[in-house]
């Protein structure tokens, strides 16, 4: 049982590296975000969508908003994600 306590607090810890890696570029609902999570793809832009509020009734409480939902991109790729995104917030704007 020690061993598997190692593991999970190995595992915890490359995912708090990892998360530091990421950015938040833009949080909207689930469906906007999840266009340009597609957009992004198209452009060879890795993202992550982070959803607390589904996360939290999955698991049994509610944490987050209905209608927040987060799209991360990494620190690396941010200088190409960023133009992509204004124009797609500036498309949606029309």
């Amino acid at each position: 049982m020690i061993p598997l306590l190692g593991t999970y607090i190995y595992m915890f810890n490359l995912n708090q590296f990892i998360m530091e890696d990421l950015i938040n570029i833009y949080s909207d609902t689930e469906l906007t975000v999840s266009h340009l999570k597609n957009i992004l793809a198209d452009n060879g832009i890795e993202s992550m969508i982070k959803n607390d509020f589904e996360s939290g009734v999955s698991a049994g409480f509610v944490a987050g908003t209905p209608s927040s939902v987060d799209l991360f991109v990494f620190s690396k790729d941010a200088h190409r994600a960023r133009p992509i995104v204004d124009k797609f917030l500036s498309e949606l704007k029309k």
